[in-house]
């Protein structure tokens, strides 16, 4: 018995969808080997699903010197963790393995990364993403001072404060649509990948 990938309508066919969607989902498909199911699901939605990933996009993929993938991945995990979302976590999860390069890292920042084997530089920058998704969120000049000493740019801190707000949206989504990790994300990065 398979579990839904969504309360809300899916399309029954990719194929059903506006030609930018499923070029979408058909170039993660190439890249990935499947759909990841939040795809599917915010199909629901074109004009969202267009939304969701420009600005997904925009803050994961936007290049710099100083933030690196796998500590933009790290973020997503740690708060996705605290708002209790399995998608997210295990998604990104997967991810943290992959760019890190380290098979365990997701797994403790997961559970708590103030006691996971982290630099400074990373627990800080957790602690931040945790006061903007989880307390007041504002960025003082103490919490300025003290991300730019750790060798955060502004633009880091922006982002730091921008993942956090988008996966909290993210979350929340995930969360009222029932929508379930792509059994794939468990494995990737803990088991090489099939060679074709």
């Amino acid at each position: 018995m398979s579990t839904p990938i969504s309360r809300f309508p899916i399309p029954e066919s990719i194929q059903d969808l506006p030609a930018d969607i499923r070029d979408a989902m058909l170039a993660v498909q190439e890249k990935a080997g499947f759909v990841p199911n939040v795809f599917l699901m915010l199909a629901h939605r074109p004009a969202e699903f267009r939304a969701f990933f420009a600005y997904h996009d925009a803050l994961m993929e936007r290049e710099s010197d100083t933030l690196t993938k796998a500590e933009k991945e790290m973020i997503v995990v740690a708060t996705s963790a605290r708002n209790h979302c399995l998608y997210c976590v295990v998604a990104h999860g997967a991810l943290v393995r992959i760019y890190s390069k380290d098979p365990l890292l997701a797994d403790q920042v997961a559970i708590n990364h103030r006691t996971a084997p982290l630099s400074e530089r990373h627990r800080l920058m957790l602690d931040f993403a945790f006061h903007c998704g989880l307390d007041v969120g504002e960025l003082t000049d103490e919490w300025q001072t003290r991300l730019l000493n750790a060798g955060f740019t502004l633009d880091d801190i922006w982002d730091i404060g921008a993942i956090t707000a988008f996966f909290g949206l993210s979350n929340r989504l995930v969360t009222l649509t029932g929508t379930p990790p792509n059994d794939e994300f468990y494995l990737m990065g803990r088991v090489p990948r099939e060679k074709v």
